[in-house]
């Protein structure tokens, strides 16, 4: 569900809830801040740290064959004056064909990268949506928002989200 459709539920909720006669402090809300969570989580670290190691060599031969093929065309414009013309054609075209083979290369990792860290992502949110439910549960919210456009600290709750992530195994 995306921010915008959640922050429009949550309102309605309270809205609907105030129609009826309650008090917005007998409600318990907590706020959770998804950003800080993903950043800060040790779960979330390590899932970091996996996609570095994973894509840090290829990222380095990327980096290595871009630097290999920068120079080999700055040779080429020091030399073309002096090559016959068919050399410096041969050389244009193989300086070619080596950028496409790069760009192909650095698509296919960024690719992967991507979908690699929606992957870790994907596994560290659902980890963090079962703390929050069993936070919601346990400490019997009534509703808690996750990226909220504006929350007092008295309802962030992403500390408690960070440190029950952290605890477990």
């Amino acid at each position: 569900m995306n921010s915008k459709l959640l922050k429009t539920v949550a309102a309605a909720a309270l809205m609907s809830l105030s129609a009826f006669g309650l008090q917005a402090q007998d409600l318990k809300i907590g706020y959770i801040n998804s950003e800080r969570v993903l950043k800060e989580a040790n779960l979330a670290k390590a899932a970091q740290l996996k996609l570095e190691t994973e894509f840090g060599k290829r990222e380095k031969d990327l980096k290595d064959a871009e630097n290999k093929l920068r120079g080999a065309a700055e040779k080429l414009e020091k030399d073309a004056p002096t090559l016959a013309e068919a050399e410096r054609n041969r050389r244009q075209r193989d300086l070619v064909e080596a950028d496409r083979d790069l760009q192909r290369k650095r698509r296919e990792w960024q690719e992967d990268l991507t979908q690699r860290k929606n992957e870790e992502l994907g596994a560290v949110v659902e980890r963090a949506n079962r703390v929050i439910k069993q936070i919601f549960d346990a400490e019997k919210y009534d509703l808690i928002v996750q990226d909220a456009l504006h929350a007092s600290g008295r309802v962030d709750i992403t500390k408690k989200v960070i440190d029950a992530l952290n605890a477990q195994k």
